[in-house]
Formats: C-alpha cells, structure tokens, sequence
C-alpha cells in the first residue's frame, strides 16, 4: 500500500539534544488498531498508585529486530528515522504490583494518534498504552494521558549517542551520560535495559505521584551498574 506522505522532518545534532524525530513523516491514512483487552496472563488489576515510570525505547535497535514487521512500517521503513521514541507513561503500584487494564475502552480517536505517532510510531503500542495504563490513572482521558505523556518525552535531552556508541560503555556510564543531559536526573532515577545480546533497548525514568524524578525502587529491575552495554547506530 503506497502512503501519501505529510512531511515533519525535525533536524537535531549531536551533544544534549531533544529526540527523537530525526525524519518522521505522518501517513495521510492513519493505521487503525485493534482493541488490546486484558487475559488471563495480563489480567485487570486496580491498585493503589504509588508513583509512575516513563519508559523511552532505543529505536535503532528495535528495527534491527522488528523492521521487517508491519506494525513497524512506520517507524522502521518509508524513510523515517527516530532515535529514542516513547514506549510509554506507566502507573506504579505501592509494591511490587502494579495497576493495569482498569477499565473497558474503545478505540483511540484517530485524531489523538495522529497528534502524536512523532513520539509514539505505532498506533498499536499507543492502544496498548492507553488501555492497559492510562485507563488507571483517574480522570485522564486518551488526550490528556498522551499530552502528559509527551510533554514529559519532550523535556528529556540526550547525550551524543554516537559517541557514546563508539567507546566501551557500562550501564551505569550511560545512566550518567543521561543524568548530565537533564537537570534533576541522577543515575539511580534511571533503569537502563538492553537486549540478552547487550544491545541498549530502553531506558525507564522513574517518577513521584506528582511526575517528578524520583530514586527507582530496588525491585524495578534493569541492568547493573557495571554491565556493558553497546549501542546500535542503526544507519547513522
């Protein structure tokens, strides 16, 4: 199927930069998603909310994996090219659970995923995020959640992933590099993931009931501190 193309090229460069668009150009006919609902292994669970995580995803890596995928067309192919994208704003429990799928929810309105598939390139990761997490956060509607969700994508900044990608680097050395691109971010605000071959994959940025940094729990995961990671430049 050929797209007619509308143009939103964002041109960033190298050092503490804004992300992630380098190219993004939205289809004319945005895709549609199919509803996500809960089952038996992600089943609906309404708990208390004790604080939230932001998680951005290392897009070079995700389309040496998935670019071949359909659902990936837009991020991965048609000449567009992200850096970090936003996977997602999530509600966290007070312990180790969290909330999820807390009520039923329809389609999102196609006008909220066009407004926003520069940050989030899938229309089926944003009607998984909204149904599974925003629907537990009281009184979001879809463009309130993915306005909440953008804005605190916009205001991150990144350090040169180039160079970063070029030089032996450990997990807690990009938590650093991270934390010194964003006034307020230290590394153990941070949870840094990477793929079983050592691949960056995401990044998780926790966050206090009022949607600022915080020091991550213990139980969240990610790597350690000392564990290599590399960084795929993809066609940089």
């Amino acid at each position: 199927m050929r797209f007619g193309w509308m143009a939103a090229a964002l041109m960033v460069v190298p050092s503490a930069v804004q992300a992630q668009a380098y190219k993004c150009a939205i289809p004319n006919a945005v895709p549609r998603p199919h509803p996500d609902l809960p089952s038996d292994g992600q089943p609906r669970r309404v708990l208390p909310i004790g604080g939230y995580t932001l998680a951005i995803t290392w897009a070079p890596r995700y389309c040496r994996e998935n670019g071949d995928e359909a659902s990936a067309r837009l991020q991965c192919g048609s000449g567009n090219r992200f850096g970090f994208t936003l996977h997602g704003l999530w509600p966290d429990g007070i312990g180790k659970d969290w909330p999820q799928y807390c009520r039923a929810t329809p389609l999102l309105p196609r006008p909220v995923i066009r407004a926003h598939l520069c940050a989030t390139p899938s229309a089926q990761l944003m009607q998984h995020e909204w149904s599974k997490h925003g629907t537990c956060m009281a009184g979001e509607t879809p463009k309130s959640y993915f306005n909440r969700s953008a804005a605190l994508y916009r205001k991150l900044r990144y350090p040169d992933m180039e160079a970063l990608s070029r030089e032996p680097l450990t997990a807690g050395q990009f938590a650093q590099a991270m934390a010194r691109a964003n006034p307020g971010l230290t590394p153990d605000m941070m949870r840094v993931t990477a793929d079983r071959n050592g691949w960056l994959d995401e990044v998780w940025l926790c966050l206090d009931k009022g949607f600022r940094y915080q020091r991550c729990p213990a139980h969240q995961g990610g790597l350690s501190p000392n564990a290599s990671v590399r960084i795929w430049r993809g066609r940089r």
